[in-house]
């Protein structure tokens, strides 16, 4: 199966970047079209007088403006100049595909965090987008930078949900009051063994690269439960219920939880330890989601 497949891509890019200059021409159209996007989507909320909808959206457009302000500094700064238009000879992959957008304009039931869920998926496939380039480049150029852009895409993913994670607080406070609490919890550790014994199954049952993938994941999640016995101290603890849980449910239950963890962390080893986590987590979650 086709790394765009493995990656969330609904196709592959139409497509092959030759040098720099057409990466950040590329890259510059993809945040600039977001942050239209999301204006239209801003604009569409406020006359239907939705205000926290409208809010959220003015945020995100504020954010991919900025985004593209990065792309511009980063291309003079490799370039010598600005991303030039006219060098993007192909369409760029849909930041918000039409389904969601009808959806988020005619849904009544749209809240700030379904919003901003399908925002994170928004980044997501545009990381899966920039790590297919990078995979299959052959320029060293374009691949390291390409890889660049994927790390880029990852931190926005993380920004996102944990804004999501907020708005998903204060609308579960709003329904029911203070959040419930369990006792019956689970350190983060036992469960990255629990979902390497989950993805050891899924590999049993699939071939080719994603079976390679899946072991790799696998073998990945058990590192991170060896690596990190001595900090477990450190790491969170999620609801037990989660073990009988499915590999994706587990697979997001530990980025958010990593994500919120480090929000908190006060000591630097603590923070880079929950980051590197929560990066190495959300990849595993983008992955895994494009399985079904």
């Amino acid at each position: 199966m086709l790394l765009s497949r493995t990656l969330a891509l609904s196709s592959e890019p139409a497509g092959t970047l030759h040098s720099l200059d057409e990466l950040f021409a590329l890259a510059n159209a993809m945040e600039r079209e977001a942050a239209d996007r999301y204006v239209e989507l801003a604009d569409e909320m406020q006359r239907q007088d939705r205000l926290d909808l409208a809010a959220v959206f003015t945020q995100l457009a504020a954010a991919e403006r900025e985004h593209v302000d990065s792309v511009t500094r980063w291309s003079q700064a490799r370039t010598g100049r600005a991303p030039d238009p006219t060098l993007v000879r192909w369409q760029a992959p849909q930041t918000l595909d039409s389904d969601a957008a009808s959806e988020i304009q005619g849904s009544r039931l749209m809240t700030p965090y379904r919003a901003l869920s399908m925002a994170v998926r928004n980044e997501e496939r545009a990381f899966a987008f920039w790590s297919y380039v990078a995979a299959f480049s052959d320029n060293a150029e374009v691949k390291a930078a390409s890889e660049a852009m994927a790390r880029e895409e990852l931190g926005h993913v993380a920004t996102l949900r944990k804004e999501r994670r907020r708005a998903y607080h204060r609308e579960n406070d709003a329904r029911c009051g203070a959040s419930a609490t369990t006792t019956d919890t689970i350190d983060a550790g036992k469960l990255e063994r629990r979902l390497a014994e989950l993805l050891g199954e899924m590999a049993a049952h699939r071939d080719g690269l994603q079976a390679d993938r899946l072991r790799e994941l696998a073998h990945e999640a058990m590192a991170t439960t060896m690596a990190t016995t001595a900090d477990a101290a450190d790491l969170p603890r999620l609801p037990a219920a989660l073990v009988q849980a499915d590999a994706q449910i587990i697979a997001e239950a530990l980025a958010d939880a990593y994500l919120d963890r480090a929000e908190r962390a006060t000591e630097s080893n603590q923070l880079d330890l929950l980051q590197r986590l929560a990066s190495q987590a959300i990849a595993r979650l983008a992955w895994l989601r494009s399985l079904g």
